[in-house]
């Protein structure tokens, strides 16, 4: 009765062990699809972070022509040559500012892109399961011994 005792223990063992290898593989498989939609998630975050990149910088860039072509406008009015002097100074200060304001925005999206990465660092449960099956195995063990 004894030796029945203890083939029951280790069965009881062995189907606790595959029970929780079972239920480690079944959240790995999650931890995958997750792993997954998160990865799916942020490429389309990225994707809409550029396309909103790329129509700031158009609308940027149209409003510094009509910035530019309105002061050559006004400074022709006045009689001053538009490509000479003060008139291209202004000019180029206004496409410099507009230089200054693409590159600031730029750097915010590049920060932005990279505040948006998975880390590389997550777990994969691998040797998760192996670690809550050990106490079991040990107690099937030493009931054995005893």
């Amino acid at each position: 009765m004894a030796a029945l005792s203890s083939l029951a223990t280790l069965a009881s063992a062995g189907v606790g062990i595959y029970a929780q290898n079972r239920n480690a593989q079944q959240q790995a498989a999650t931890q995958r699809a997750q792993a997954e939609i998160n990865r799916q998630q942020d490429a389309a975050r990225q994707q809409q972070l550029t396309l909103q990149q790329q129509a700031e910088a158009r609308a940027r860039g149209e409003q510094v022509a009509r910035t530019v072509a309105a002061a050559r406008a006004r400074l022709a009015g006045g009689g001053l040559s538009v490509n000479d002097g003060s008139a291209a100074t202004v000019t180029q200060g206004l496409r410099a500012d507009a230089a200054a304001g693409q590159a600031d925005s730029d750097a915010v999206f590049r920060a932005r892109l990279s505040s948006g990465r998975a880390s590389l660092l997550n777990p994969d449960a691998s040797l998760t399961s192996l670690l809550r099956a050990v106490p079991s195995f040990g107690n099937a063990v030493r009931n054995l011994l005893d």
